[in-house]
């Protein structure tokens, strides 16, 4: 408890207050929870907080290393349980989206991405998937990675492709991880690839990290509580939920 205080006390990066600090850490464990309970959710939460506090031209880079660290952590705790068949043409969907995303010059309209990743998530859910959808793994890659460089997180993009693939829920959140931890450990590297300095951030995205794992350890209780019936169900509610989100606040911004 002292060396946490002490970090809250002397730990402010860049400008970050303690007080800021300690709620992006609550946030931390809090999202990485609510993802390995039902399988997305956390990213999103846990960027819009830090879009709050933390300066503009660092939010995107810290927040993917972050959910690197969560994502990894979740797919070791979970790691018997990942559907490994779509992870290779994901990894080279995902290589050529980052290095598209990456050379991009012109930053795609914000509000024009949350439409569009809103609408497709709309009708995953209600729309019975079309068998080809599982099969999409590479494509998936490629979209989710080229949007991820811009928007941060497209966690609910990929996860109806994942929901496509009709897996039990442990399953489910297992390869979601997995599929998660490639595209942001691509998006990492090509940041800093890019020159995006991590160093001054390293303390605060090891300590956002280690609560995220608690986090995870805490989600998965609950994982383990529920039924593939009443999962799909949580799953469901909580795409609708996002996705309205991202459609309203897209036109809005659009208006």
């Amino acid at each position: 408890m002292d060396a946490f205080l002490d970090f809250l006390q002397n730990g402010a990066l860049n400008g970050l207050a303690p007080g800021a600090a300690a709620l992006l850490l609550a946030m931390s464990l809090l999202g990485s929870f609510i993802t390995a309970s039902l399988g997305l959710g956390g990213g999103i939460l846990l960027l819009a907080v830090m879009a709050s506090f933390m300066p503009a031209a660092a939010l995107i880079p810290v927040h993917g290393v972050i959910q690197l660290g969560s994502n990894f952590f979740r797919a070791v705790v979970l790691l018997g349980r990942v559907h490994w068949k779509p992870v290779g043409a994901f990894l080279l969907g995902s290589i050529a989206g980052v290095a598209i995303g990456g050379s991009v010059a012109i930053q795609l309209p914000p509000a024009v991405v949350r439409i569009a990743v809103g609408a497709f998530v709309l009708w995953s859910v209600f729309r019975k998937p079309p068998a080809w959808l599982s099969r999409a793994a590479l494509p998936t890659g490629l979209i989710s990675s080229i949007l991820t460089m811009f928007f941060g997180a497209t966690g609910p993009f990929v996860a109806a492709y994942t929901k496509s693939l009709t897996l039990p829920r442990q399953e489910h959140v297992a390869t979601n991880a997995v599929l998660m931890t490639v595209q942001h450990l691509l998006k990492t590297a090509t940041f800093a690839v890019l020159g995006f300095a991590f160093g001054p951030w390293a303390l605060f995205i090891a300590a956002m990290i280690a609560m995220g794992f608690i986090g995870t350890l805490l989600g998965k209780q609950v994982l383990m509580r529920f039924s593939d019936r009443g999962f799909k169900r949580a799953l469901d509610i909580l795409l609708v939920l996002i996705a309205l989100r991202l459609v309203v606040t897209g036109v809005l911004a659009l208006i």
